[in-house]
């Protein structure tokens, strides 16, 4: 199990406790600045990532230090884990509303509006507390002329749209605002912040609880599974014609398994396999 777990699930999936997802979290006034900030300062974000290259320039000594407090400074701010299309079923389960909202990432990393965000409450109706406070904003990403501000979906519709997402390459994610309040679902790939200030080595989120596995024997080496991989975790072996998957690098995703024609690849629980299972 994850930190978050142990500190916010008692042990279980911190991301499945309805109490995660409460109005009364939402009701802090500390909550409602941190998101009402998040909203509007937008660009911040993207200068932020792109200052992490910097950050990689310094001496060794200094990025053991700095590397850790930014992890820190996340986690008790804005901060997520992957997770499968399962867990994301159970999700919609016990939330009562679901709202699709275009993407802050894609809004700084591409300027087009990107419809992959959703935003989650357990408070019933189509006008959530969630809802009013962003609408309240009135962050450009969500006002101007292309965007419709945001979009009331049923929890059967929303899935079936991370379904398509998932197929083409998507990876879903859970993210806190002001941990361990749960206030969204995201669809990343290398456009998101998040996945760029991984790919610089500085830790954004959590591995998925569990970890990719193939079947060499359903396996039939299209290497299909190697382009949908957002982390690199899938090789080839020339000698059996296979793929494999590297434990250390997997997030759980489960979007290679999407992506196998054959079914060659389930997800096995992170603790049932000793090489990643206390990586996340």
């Amino acid at each position: 199990m994850c930190e978050f777990c142990h500190k916010h699930g008692e042990g279980e999936k911190w991301y499945l406790q309805a109490k995660n997802y409460s109005e009364d979290l939402l009701s802090d006034l500390s909550r409602r600045k941190y998101i009402h900030d998040f909203f509007l300062n937008t660009e911040k974000k993207g200068r932020n990532v792109a200052r992490l290259d910097d950050l990689n320039r310094l001496p060794a000594f200094v990025q053991a230090v700095v590397k850790p407090f930014i992890a820190n400074r996340q986690k008790r701010t804005h901060y997520g884990q992957v997770l499968p299309l399962e867990d994301i079923e159970k999700i919609f389960g016990f939330t009562n509303s679901v709202v699709r909202l275009p993407c802050i990432c894609r809004h700084v990393t591409v300027g087009t509006e990107q419809r992959y965000c959703y935003g989650i409450s357990m408070e019933p109706g189509e006008e959530t507390e969630m809802g009013r406070l962003i609408r309240s904003i009135g962050a450009d990403y969500l006002t101007g002329p292309h965007t419709s501000g945001l979009e009331t979906v049923p929890a059967e519709a929303a899935l079936e749209q991370f379904r398509e997402l998932e197929k083409k390459g998507l990876v879903h994610t859970v993210w806190t605002f002001l941990s361990p309040f749960v206030g969204g679902i995201c669809n990343c790939d290398l456009d998101c912040l998040a996945i760029r200030a991984l790919s610089k080595s500085y830790p954004s989120m959590y591995r998925a609880e569990y970890v990719a596995e193939v079947n060499m024997d359903m396996c039939s080496g299209c290497r299909s599974c190697i382009t949908a991989c957002q982390f690199g975790a899938i090789g080839y072996s020339i000698a059996h014609e296979k793929v494999t998957i590297n434990p250390l690098k997997c997030y759980g995703c489960g979007i290679c398994r999407a992506s196998c024609g054959k079914d060659a690849i389930v997800l096995k629980d992170r603790s049932e396999v000793p090489a990643a299972a206390n990586l996340w």
